[in-house]
């Protein structure tokens, strides 16, 4: 889908655009279920759908045939319940915080249980209630950050009646190293998972994450559960990235400037120019999600050509080097190019010593924001008008 903002000029006032094509969302959403259609697909939209609106995004995600949403706090789980139909079912992935009980419970909302402390919460709620609650129970693998240890594991399999009130939708756990298709934690995370199912007759297992999916049909369960690549980030870290980009980023230029060589540039004079250089000041910084790291490493783009970042990142300016373009190319209000065609999330990532998941989450609320629906015209999603 074109992203049809004019990228010559920001001639609606705004210092930057964030455009957001859910189209492509969908489609990233119905290629990955395609590559199981007899597993269920779910969609991960914790973080806000990971920066990019969780208002806008799972109802299209619901549209496309979605069901299963996950998200990491009660507070996201209470407000995507309040914008989907009633038979979609939310999940938590953190689990209950000691009071969050009847909340979950109201709201049909179910927290994945990842310890027996969670479990024994849950299942006095449901004794208060005088009926089963439902639960997803998560287990630890291998990667030592949520789920059920090893000998929490013994403890249900020698004290089964923990569980008398809890209805388990089904078992989960999530890989450390799906990424790294070679990597041998996989199999052993694998083999993990197939030994705790076995406890667990007939219940449904959710295993495969992103780059899970695309391990193979072994990975793949009753459910799978992408995260990243529903919104175009790469689910392999050495394989090229099949999924359609969701999110471009322009800013616009506030001032340019010519100076001499032996100028210093920037905060701490971190960079010093070597000859006469002609400069770029763009509004976006690291409160807008462009990381201090990109320092002197990163760049910006303009019809395809790269324009260095020049100095240290500003929090709210990036100053660049555009001697590469003839002179009166870029001008006051004239938009450059930080994801896009020219520069994906894994490129702007790479160069910020960091990965797409944090370059997309940090993306604040400063641009202004253009949602491209599946099919329509653009909609803004803030108080401004589009500039379409």
């Amino acid at each position: 889908m074109d992203m049809t903002i004019n990228r010559q000029k920001a001639t609606g006032g705004a210092s930057g655009y964030l455009t957001i094509d859910l189209g492509a969302l969908r489609e990233n959403y119905l290629m990955l279920q395609a590559k199981a259609p007899q597993s269920v697909t779910s969609a991960v939209v914790k973080a806000d759908a990971y920066g990019l609106g969780a208002d806008m995004v799972a109802p299209v995600l619901y549209g496309a045939g979605c069901r299963h949403f996950f998200v990491a706090h009660i507070d996201e789980a209470i407000s995507l319940r309040l914008r989907l139909a009633g038979d979609a079912a939310i999940f938590v992935l953190n689990g209950l915080q000691p009071g969050n009980e009847a909340s979950c419970a109201a709201m049909n909302i179910t927290p994945v249980i990842n310890s027996l402390e969670q479990l024994a919460q849950w299942a006095m709620h449901a004794k208060v209630l005088d009926k089963p609650l439902p639960a997803a129970l998560q287990i630890d693998t291998g990667m030592s950050r949520l789920g059920m240890a090893p000998q929490e594991i013994e403890t249900l399999k020698t004290s089964p009646d923990l569980l008398d009130r809890i209805d388990i939708t089904f078992i989960m756990s999530h890989l450390a190293c799906a990424d790294e298709p070679d990597h041998t934690a996989n199999g052993a995370q694998l083999s993990v998972m197939r030994r705790a199912a076995e406890m667990f007759p007939n219940t449904p297992v959710c295993f495969a994450n992103s780059g899970g999916i695309f391990l193979g049909a072994d990975y793949h369960n009753a459910i799978m559960r992408p995260g990243i690549a529903l919104y175009g980030g790469a689910p392999s870290a050495v394989r090229p990235n099949p999924m359609t980009p969701v999110v471009r980023l322009d800013v616009a230029v506030v001032q340019t400037r010519s100076v001499p060589a032996d100028t210093l540039v920037g905060y701490g004079g971190s960079l010093r120019t070597k000859g006469e250089t002609r400069l770029a000041t763009i509004a976006a910084g690291y409160a807008d999600g462009l990381p201090r790291s990109l320092s002197n490493r990163g760049a910006a783009y303009f019809q395809g050509v790269r324009l260095p970042i020049a100095g240290r990142v500003s929090m709210d300016s990036i100053s660049l080097d555009i001697s590469a373009l003839p002179e009166g190319t870029l001008r006051h209000g004239s938009l450059v190019q930080l994801i896009g065609p020219d520069q994906s999330l894994e490129d702007i990532a790479e160069d910020a010593g960091t990965i797409a998941y944090e370059i997309l989450t940090g993306l604040g609320q400063r641009y202004r924001r253009t949602y491209l629906q599946p099919g329509a015209l653009a909609q803004t999603g803030d108080t401004t008008d589009a500039d379409e």
